[in-house]
């Protein structure tokens, strides 16, 4: 099992990105399809009609999203931890996610970087 840690720099106030990604109409924006998302510990989520699923943990409002993403039967919990940080350009998103199978790993952290945070990056590029 493998942790994937990085940085983005989002030219956005953190609120707003915490809004994007919380808020389902936000998701479904950035991400150009279907999400079902609540903003509540212990609901689970889907985005991309089910290519990211798992189960949101904790909300710190505009600093923090704690979420259980899953990667199929019999693996350990992969723990996404995503903190919202104000800087001179706007926000310093640091994304951290734990137990990512070594198979996985390679794909699934291409396809954070290119979609996930990739679209939001996008999406306040925009």
């Amino acid at each position: 099992m493998k942790t994937f840690k990085k940085y983005y720099q989002i030219p956005a106030p953190p609120e707003e990105v915490y809004w994007a990604l919380t808020k389902a109409q936000s998701i479904q924006l950035w991400t150009g399809a279907e999400a079902e998302f609540i903003e509540e510990p212990g609901t689970e989520f889907s985005f991309w009609e089910g290519d990211i699923v798992g189960k949101n943990l904790e909300f710190e409002y505009g600093k923090k999203i704690v979420q259980e993403w899953y990667f199929g039967e019999g693996n350990e919990p992969s723990i996404v931890t995503i903190k919202l940080h104000q800087d001179k350009k706007g926000t310093s998103l640091e994304f951290v996610q734990t137990n990512i199978p070594e198979a996985d790993f390679e794909d699934f952290t291409e396809g954070v970087d290119e979609y996930y945070l990739g679209g939001l990056l996008d999406f306040f590029e925009e």
